[in-house]
């Protein structure tokens, strides 16, 4: 949970080479911008840093070189304690080249510092031992995930298109082993295109496993380097609960690049990843059934969304079990696995993968040696600016588990750069933060759930709107659509926007501004919507499906709302 502190103290005094690469980078702007080398005072891990001057004269006089010729003089750290000023290998040394580490290594070497970042080998499942550049989402998330999900959508659209008079001499047929050669292929690709970035930013790409020895120290596999500040950005690891044959059992990771086609899949969660591959195996034909503890699916997400979704799922012939919590998991004598719920037991299940959430992946990292605080899961604590409980030591992405999405360990990654390198003072910004489920149908949203306005402004409107698109119409399939607005009754701000549908997540990434903007319910009305589309249907909400006036009993006061909701 990110402490709300004083803007930080930036302890960096970059080396000769790196104030070089900045200064010819930037023409020499730092002799009209704020001094970007600063000092730092003996003081609370999380006081303010005051900035001031720190020059030497060797420095001032490379500034004042008419020809601008490379020169080079010693870099000495600023000593809190009055003993010898230390130096330092690199400015910052980031453990963990996913997205959050690769954008503010990158960020950083821009802005003229010297940077190093380690990572695991590559593997499409990642382990103690291997990971690879480009880390959870370009490896063994977002991105394979969804060329799994595009893969799976091609049997609904061939039926689809019967309606459209298509028609095929055989049903078609599809074989798993060129899907996943073709993604691994993509992946490969993908993680040499990283290490490209990398090397063109200047970073040193180190491969081994990073372990932090002491605030400003980092052993890789046995070979130490030094740092001014270290950046852990190593984000997360699937949890499997410990049960009974969790042996047998697979883990998303797994999940994405299995030697076959599951026949028979029983999924454990009720998550957005259980949802996502639930969609996947389905439509690729394979018989799914989805275990969840609880009566409704997307726990934290809007309550007539997580119903719209479940019932469209459910159409596609995936079975879900509700309020069913797993006990062990059985291996038969010819393989098959066998599913033990507090509810009964279940045969026949080729594959059985559970889909129960990530934990922050920070063991044997040497955080607890060296005094950075976790949290009871595991997780980074870090201030609003991700710097953890050591005044040297931060950590951007899944990690820290605050927001758990790939764009915002980008946000932040870029954030710390700016923070340590640009003399810029950066706070991610999680207000209005959009986000996807890649599920079949998709959904998209951003801003507050009807629940969550109630809690902050008690007073909103509600707008719904449940049809039947227009492809749906010669297809003949009972595919729907449901979108959703909340707005603030007082101020009639749209505070949130929902979508589950074909093409939801690209419709409300562009809607995602204009909630971002903080725009009244009037100015989508004012809007000339886009015919025909799903999407126009946004600006063309004119009645209210419900008016809920709750400000007496619990809404908080205007301007409080507007600030929680980040509008």
């Amino acid at each position: 949970m990110a402490t709300s502190l004083s803007t930080p103290k930036l302890g960096t005094t970059l080396s000769s080479s790196t104030l070089q690469t900045f200064i010819f980078r930037h023409k020499l702007s730092i002799l009209n911008r704020s001094p970007l080398l600063i000092t730092s005072q003996s003081q609370s891990p999380y006081n303010c840093y005051t900035p001031t001057l720190n020059l030497s004269k060797k420095a001032l006089g490379f500034l004042s070189d008419n020809n601008r010729k490379c020169r080079r003089f010693s870099t000495r750290a600023e000593s809190t304690n009055g003993a010898e000023p230390r130096s330092y290998d690199f400015d910052l040394f980031t453990i963990g080249a996913g997205s959050g580490g690769v954008r503010a290594s990158r960020f950083a070497a821009n802005f003229g510092a010297s940077v190093a970042v380690c990572e695991l080998p590559f593997a499409t499942i990642s382990s103690e031992t291997t990971g690879g550049v480009g880390g959870t989402c370009v490896l063994r998330g977002c991105v394979p995930k969804k060329l799994l999900v595009y893969a799976s959508n091609y049997s609904h659209e061939f039926e689809e298109s019967l309606g459209f008079g298509w028609s095929y001499n055989s049903e078609p047929t599809h074989d798993w082993s060129t899907l996943m050669a073709n993604k691994n292929a993509e992946l490969h690709r993908l993680t040499g295109i990283y290490k490209n970035i990398l090397n063109n930013a200047g970073v040193k790409l180190i491969e081994g496993r990073g372990k932090i020895v002491d605030p400003h120290t980092v052993d890789v596999d046995g070979k130490l380097y030094t740092a001014r500040n270290i950046l852990v950005s190593v984000g997360g690891r699937p949890f499997i609960p410990d049960i009974p044959g969790r042996e047998y059992v697979i883990d998303s990771d797994a999940a994405l690049d299995l030697p076959s086609r599951p026949t028979k899949i029983a999924i454990v969660g009720g998550g957005y990843i259980a949802l996502e591959f639930a969609g996947i195996f389905n439509g690729l034909q394979s018989d799914v059934h989805v275990f969840i503890r609880q009566k409704q699916v997307l726990r934290g997400f809007d309550e007539e969304v997580r119903d719209f979704v479940a019932e469209q799922m459910s159409l596609k012939g995936i079975e879900f079990h509700t309020e069913e919590s797993p006990q062990a998991v059985i291996k038969s004598a010819d393989g098959s696995l066998s599913l033990k719920t507090n509810k009964g037991t279940i045969d026949g299940f080729s594959h059985v993968m559970f889909a129960t959430g990530r934990k922050p992946n920070t063991k044997n990292l040497g955080l607890e040696t060296v005094g950075v605080k976790l949290d009871k899961n595991g997780a980074i604590l870090v201030d609003e600016y991700s710097r953890t409980s050591v005044p040297s030591i931060w950590a951007v992405g899944d990690v820290t588990d605050r927001m758990n999405l790939t764009p915002v360990a980008l946000m932040e990654g870029g954030a710390l750069a700016k923070t340590l390198f640009a003399n810029e003072p950066t706070k991610p910004d999680f207000s209005a933060v959009p986000s996807a489920v890649f599920s079949q149908p998709p959904i998209g949203q951003v801003g507050l759930s009807e629940q969550q306005a109630i809690e902050e402004y008690g007073d909103i409107d509600v707008y719904t709107a449940n049809f039947r698109p227009l492809k749906a119409t010669l297809s003949g399939l009972p595919d729907r659509v449901f979108m959703k607005l909340i707005v603030s009754a007082k101020t009639n701000k749209v505070v949130g926007l929902h979508m589950c549908g074909e093409d939801s997540a690209e419709v409300v990434q562009g809607f995602a501004v204009a909630i971002k903007a903080g725009l009244t319910k009037a100015q989508f009305d004012s809007t000339v919507g886009v015919h025909p589309t799903s999407a126009e249907e946004f600006v063309t909400m004119r009645t209210p499906t419900r008016k809920i006036r709750n400000s007496s009993s619990g809404g908080k006061t205007d301007s409080e709302a507007k600030a929680a909701a980040g509008v």
